[in-house]
């Protein structure tokens, strides 16, 4: 793959990044609080411009950005001791929690205007021809051979490769929890041949060989059908497909608790993200810009998640200092301990963050 594919990972953090960091700022700006820098990245500083009394900056490292502004951990005053009434500190807790809400709220926005998009352009389908069979696989001891057709899985027929891996995954999901290995029934037709057969192929419920897979089969990346729906259609797709990321997410979260999927298999951080980005451009060519949207899309909704997170430093974990206020009638934490507790939470993440990427060096490529 070209390297020059993983530069589309500028726009998209640069999108998620703006359309988070803007909905705190608008509203925040709004509310008649005082906004002191708009930044995308995290400091050096690379660009800076000011205009009116906000500084915006473009900054080198790329994980992430932030909207300034005073007051954030609970100081009413400014430097002198005076009072100030456009700190966000001044707000009462029900404007503050929107600013806080504003984010996430774009986050939300864009991941369905993403996937609504994802849909309007059509969807690249592989069709039901078997490329290859690894090594060693379950498909490849039942027989299976590139080349052939499979017309059902589990007694659903197969029009398009997706619908053997959802079937799949459905199998997976209602397997028992130490089950190894599911059986999957597959109706084929061998390459050469007219007479459909039946074959079971053990499906493995934990997968411990790289590129393996449950069964153990690819799909021809070059013979793809690009579905179209009517457009219409689409702004309800799009909804779906939020439905559908959340679901696959909770599944992913239960496999990592189950010790079906390993937590640094489940997890990506930021040089992961740029290898998935990198991936998608790269099919840009052969089957359209559909899958670097719904990529998009699916970070947009897992930031806006992230950010809900009672995570001290992340918005949800400022929010849990409004919700305790609002619990103690009023009495809020005070400013030297909120802001230790999420200076604290950021370097814990920031630490996490450096272990992930860790791990991301080490699978970049493939």
């Amino acid at each position: 793959m070209n390297s020059l594919y993983y530069l589309a990972a500028i726009p998209v953090f640069g999108l998620l990044v703006i359309s988070h960091e803007f909905g705190h700022f608008i509203t925040a700006k709004r509310a008649g609080i005082r906004v002191d820098e708009f930044a995308i990245g995290f400091p050096p500083r690379l660009l800076k411009f000011r205009r009116g009394e906000t500084l915006y900056t473009i900054n080198l490292l790329p994980l992430g950005g932030y909207v300034r502004m005073p007051g954030e951990n609970g100081e009413m005053t400014d430097e002198a001791g005076n009072y100030d009434p456009r700190s966000f500190a001044s707000k009462p807790a029900g404007t503050r929690a929107a600013v806080l809400l504003a984010g996430v709220t774009m986050n939300f926005i864009l991941a369905f205007l993403l996937f609504t998009a994802f849909a309007a352009a059509g969807q690249p389908q592989y069709t039901r021809v078997i490329k290859s069979v690894v090594a060693g696989s379950p498909a490849a001891h039942a027989g299976l051979k590139g080349g052939d057709t499979i017309l059902s899985i589990d007694g659903h027929p197969v029009k398009y490769f997706s619908d053997i891996t959802n079937q799949l995954q459905n199998d997976l999901n209602n397997a028992a929890p130490k089950a190894k290995t599911v059986n999957v029934t597959l109706v084929i037709q061998h390459k050469g041949s007219s007479t459909p057969v039946t074959v079971v192929v053990p499906a493995l419920v934990k997968v411990s060989q790289q590129n393996q897979g449950h069964l153990g089969i690819e799909a021809n990346p070059d013979d793809v059908i690009l579905i179209r729906p009517p457009l219409w259609e689409a702004p309800a797709l799009g909804i779906q497909e939020i439905g559908y990321v959340a679901d696959q997410t909770l599944v992913g979260v239960e496999e990592v608790v189950h010790g079906i999927l390993p937590a640094n298999q489940a997890v990506t951080g930021p040089v992961g993200i740029v290898n998935y980005i990198g991936q998608s451009a790269s099919a840009i060519p052969a089957v359209g810009i559909s899958p670097l949207l719904f990529l998009t899309g699916l970070l947009s909704l897992n930031l806006a998640v992230l950010n809900l997170l009672p995570i001290p430093g992340l918005d949800g974990g400022r929010l849990l200092f409004i919700l305790i206020e609002v619990l103690r009638r009023g009495k809020r934490v005070s400013p030297e301990r909120e802001g230790l507790v999420h200076l604290i939470g950021l370097a814990t993440l920031l630490f996490l963050v450096l272990l992930i990427t860790i791990n991301d060096i080490g699978n970049f490529g493939h």
